[in-house]
């Protein structure tokens, strides 16, 4: 992504620090945020594809969860009967009882990596509506503090943001996906009405890579790993095709 797509936030449009909100549905309001102060934390598809009708776009990340392709996606990246794999969050507490294979690789302090965006205050209700259809396979909505990034020079330490996450116990969580070969092989041959499969996680996998290059982080190990998985494997079915 470019660098100059972000911008740091002014103190007029800070929002005042909240408590962690419990899971909400998707059509209940957030009341406790006004649509002066709406932010909207990305960390799949929304840091390539932003919600619409943004005003600001500061890069960042949130604590306490491990991103992971373990939901299963019917409407965008696959189909009701072929689904694909797109990317949730696990708190960091029910993921330690997990036999996660990428286990030994995570990192420490449990930050996932991301964007948030502040909408419009007139465009609230319409970005609301839209990421609501747009995350309804499975996702619910969640209020977590997000801590702007060093190189977005930010005056202010947290801002509250609205995540949408697919907890385990939505029907489309795929749960631990063990064998990672397999795990690629069905991204690489899943596709769905908003693409193939592949794509989101290249896509993701580059967003990623800048973000953590632009503050000197660690790459997340779980994307990367997979995309070099991805890329092996469509590079034996480019060959065979050749040959």
């Amino acid at each position: 992504m470019d660098s100059s797509a972000f911008s740091t936030p002014s103190p007029s449009s800070t929002p005042l620090l909240l408590p962690n909100e419990p899971v909400r549905s998707l059509t209940e309001p957030v009341k406790e945020i006004s649509h002066n102060h709406f932010w909207i934390f990305g960390y799949g598809s929304l840091i390539f594809k932003p919600p619409p009708d943004v005003e600001m776009a500061v890069p960042g990340y949130i604590s306490g969860y491990i991103r992971r392709f373990w939901q299963k996606s019917h409407d965008h990246r696959g189909t009701p009967t072929a689904p694909g794999r797109v990317v949730t969050l696990i708190e960091r507490e029910y993921w330690e009882t997990l036999d996660d294979p990428h286990a030994k690789f995570e990192r420490p302090d449990s930050r996932t990596w991301g964007v948030a965006y502040k909408i419009v205050p007139e465009k609230v209700r319409h970005v609301s509506a839209v990421l609501d259809l747009r995350e309804q396979n499975g996702y619910t909505v969640h209020l977590v503090p997000f801590s702007p990034s060093k190189s977005a020079a930010s005056l202010y330490s947290t801002i509250p943001t609205i995540v949408y996450i697919g907890t385990p116990d939505n029907d489309a969580f795929a749960g631990v996906e063990a064998d990672l070969d397999g795990l690629a092989k069905l991204i690489l041959t899943s596709k769905g009405p908003s693409g193939h499969n592949k794509e989101y996680l290249f896509k993701l996998g580059d967003a990623l890579v800048d973000l953590h290059g632009r503050d000197g982080e660690e790459d997340d190990y779980h994307v990367m790993d997979l995309v070099q998985r991805v890329r092996r494997l469509e590079a034996v079915e480019d060959e065979i095709i050749d040959n």
